[in-house]
């Protein structure tokens, strides 16, 4: 059967060959919360649809209005498979609570590098940060190089990134963009970051050529559901 957990997941679960990432709007606070729970019910009294999902997330945007699905699956045939056997009648049982729901899309992709949570580091992480960096056409290829900087600046930035949990970079399989799935302390630790004097290393990242610009979006971590 499905479960819930209070856990938040382990995004380098090096058996999640394809983790996805999708985003719904529902657009009021009073309908995420419904639907969070519409989701929980729904998945709560079916059978766990497959060993290869590991784990399924949601998230409530703090603009109110969306929430973010991140769900870890060992590779992208076993989610086709449960598309084909198992969504649609998890998404009627939603859609019937909650009417008028907007599905805007699904993203796949690979995780590339992580920041991970450093040892003996208990904290749970009171907001989580998703920044989708994307790139022109034909640069590809160096996404990686740019997550590489990002990851130096960080590291040569211990005291404004102190508030900052763990960072968990993720390559698009079109190739178009970066995602970052960040976990930090709170929502003020992460404006304490973003205020801070950018270095050399920052303007690096910032300036580097192929980007095209940068979306940020808060969650606060709502749902968990794996088998039990």
């Amino acid at each position: 059967m499905s479960r819930r957990t209070e856990q938040h997941p382990d995004l380098t679960d090096p058996r999640a060959g394809a983790p996805f990432f999708s985003t719904w709007r529902v657009g009021t606070p009073e309908r995420q919360w419904q639907t969070v729970e519409a989701i929980g019910r729904t998945w709560e009294r079916r059978p766990w649809p497959a060993g290869d999902l590991l784990a399924y997330h949601v998230y409530v945007g703090d603009d109110g209005s969306t929430l973010m699905h991140y769900s870890q699956w060992t590779g992208e045939q076993a989610y086709e498979s449960f598309v084909k056997v198992h969504r649609q009648e998890r998404v009627d049982e939603i859609d019937t609570a909650v009417p008028g729901i907007e599905r805007v899309g699904l993203g796949r992709y690979r995780r590339y590098r992580s920041r991970e949570r450093a040892a003996g580091d208990t904290r749970t992480p009171g907001q989580i940060v998703t920044v989708r960096v994307d790139f022109e056409s034909g640069m590809e290829g160096r996404r990686e190089e740019w997550v590489d900087l990002v990851s130096k600046a960080m590291d040569g930035d211990p005291k404004g990134h102190a508030g900052l949990v763990s960072a968990h970079f993720h390559l698009s399989t079109d190739g178009g963009h970066v995602l970052n799935y960040a976990e930090w302390e709170s929502g003020e630790a992460y404006d304490r970051a973003l205020a801070a004097p950018a270095s050399e290393a920052w303007e690096r990242v910032r300036a580097y050529a192929g980007m095209k610009g940068s979306t940020g979006s808060r969650y606060e971590h709502a749902l968990g559901l794996v088998p039990d």
